[in-house]
């Protein structure tokens, strides 16, 4: 009973807020949830794809024919008035006259493909603004809309109404939902939209969905530095020194750096120390970098394509100057006969202290798709 009196309280505070202020409405996250949301329905208006309806959108049906364009048209606003979703029009030109590439049992070569149809515009109609594949959003969406069943896509009113069907496949597809119905697969495809899948953005480039790596903070953090890690030419690097600070996972504390605030004292106290000794292995010669991240710095030495060569033990074969920049900077191991090694202390540079052992890491790239978004926003 307490919990359903918190949140119908809160619930009532929401309404009010909406009411106060419309940009206020804009910003809660109430306006994720349906019955909040307004979303413009204007038949008389077109809602075409760009770059900025998000990375991942949902493929929901598409159209070709003479009068496709006004079907998807009907679809956009139907999902739009009826269901509260975000939809838009993508158009596509397929050119089937040109020659292409066929196989045969004297390798590859050129010839004509005669198709019924040279050339094919199709209107594909897709729901937006979803951030990954994994968003739940986009899961709880694409769920929902493999479910439902708009006027717009009912043939037999469209037949009484005098229209016809322009969906790609239609035929064949209801035939295939009859089939599963028959073999016992009603959940597969159960509505008219049930062939619905997530699928990139077409607006965006193909590096823009390269694996994200850093996030905005770390790179943010390490922008000024002049001999980043984030700049070493090689995959491979070997870490010499590491100094831990505070963690840095406070949202709020986040922002903060993000608009300029100083970092919190122990991370700056290792960001500088890592500075430094980057700054003193470069004068003495070294290919020496730093690398900030939310709650420590470290300093690399070298630049490496790979770590060694594989051996037919199946071991690594260490790269001869991976491995002596590693005996360089580790800490002294004392042998004494019929007894372990014995580490010694950890080796310095302007009473500054390497890591007792020195290994290979991988180096951390800038993403290309976090490049591709900083232009994107400043062409806005």
């Amino acid at each position: 009973m307490h919990a359903e009196r918190r949140f119908w309280s809160t619930l009532a505070i929401a309404l009010i807020s909406l009411a106060v202020s419309s940009r206020a409405a804009a910003d809660t996250p109430w306006n994720k949830i349906a019955i909040f949301q307004r979303i413009e329905s204007d038949p008389d208006k077109s809602y075409p794809l760009t770059e900025r309806e998000g990375p991942w959108v949902i493929m929901v049906a598409s159209f070709s024919g003479d009068k496709a364009a006004e079907q998807a048209q009907e679809l956009v606003v139907e999902l739009r008035s009826r269901y509260k979703l975000h939809a838009y029009t993508h158009e596509v030109d397929f050119d089937f006259s040109k020659d292409v590439k066929s196989q045969g049992s004297q390798g590859f070569h050129r010839r004509r493909m005669r198709y019924q149809v040279e050339k094919m515009t199709e209107i594909a109609v897709m729901v937006g603004n979803f951030t990954s594949f994994d968003d739940p959003q986009a899961q709880r969406t694409l769920k929902k809309i493999r479910g439902l069943e708009p006027d717009c896509l009912d043939t037999e009113k469209r037949f009484k109404a005098g229209k016809a069907e322009y969906r790609t496949l239609a035929n064949l597809r209801r035939m295939q939902q009859e089939v599963n119905r028959m073999v016992g697969l009603e959940d597969y495809a159960r509505g008219a939209l049930g062939h619905a899948f997530l699928t990139t953005n077409p607006f965006l480039p193909d590096d823009y969905f390269a694996p994200k790596g850093l996030d905005a903070v770390v790179l943010e953090m390490n922008a000024p530095v002049k001999y980043s890690l984030l700049d070493c030419p090689g995959r491979y690097s070997c870490k010499v020194a590491t100094f831990k600070g505070t963690v840095l996972i406070d949202q709020k504390l986040i922002e903060e750096v993000e608009n300029g605030k100083k970092l919190p004292s122990r991370l700056e106290e290792a960001a500088l120390k890592a500075h430094e000794l980057t700054m003193a292995l470069r004068a003495k010669g070294y290919e020496a970098y730093e690398f900030h991240d939310r709650y420590m710095s470290m300093v690399t030495v070298g630049s490496f394509n790979a770590v060694g060569t594989p051996r037919p033990d199946g071991q690594i074969e260490l790269d001869p100057r991976l491995h002596a920049l590693m005996e360089t900077f580790s800490a002294e191991k004392k042998i004494v006969a019929g007894k372990a090694a014995k580490v010694g202390d950890p080796k310095t540079l302007l009473q500054i202290p390497f890591d007792v052992q020195a290994l290979p890491i991988e180096v951390p790239h800038r993403p290309i798709n976090s490049a591709y978004q900083r232009s994107l926003t400043s062409s806005r």
